[in-house]
């Protein structure tokens, strides 16, 4: 949000002809507490979960990184899909309020 206002202002001081940015990313963190995948654990969740794991994801759904790790036992597949999933709703959510806080027509031209 902060790069898109930067490049706004050097857009409307003449400096660059358009606003280069062409999509979204956010970044989101997911773990396994209690056997349940949960997005955005707190410090008690976070500090007690079986795994951690940080997803950063395009607004249209590519895969930037991903970060994860068991705290104590290895996890399964299926939990790990069961992250990504959250992960992929929770980032739909902050694209979606990234998109109602700039206006959409600047998002995807080319400079």
């Amino acid at each position: 949000m902060a790069l898109h206002a930067a490049f706004e202002g050097l857009v409307k001081a003449g400096k660059i002809a358009a606003n280069p940015i062409t999509g979204q990313v956010a970044a989101v963190s997911c773990g396994l507490f209690e056997g349940t995948a949960v997005l955005d654990l707190d410090y008690p969740e976070d500090s007690k979960a079986q795994a951690d794991a940080n997803f950063v994801l395009t607004g249209a759904g590519g895969i930037v990184e991903v970060q994860g790790t068991a705290e104590d036992t290895p996890f399964s597949e299926g939990q790990f899909l069961e992250l990504l999933e959250l992960a992929k709703k929770g980032i739909g959510e902050l694209a979606a309020l990234q998109r109602k806080a700039i206006s959409p027509s600047s998002i995807g031209k080319p400079a």
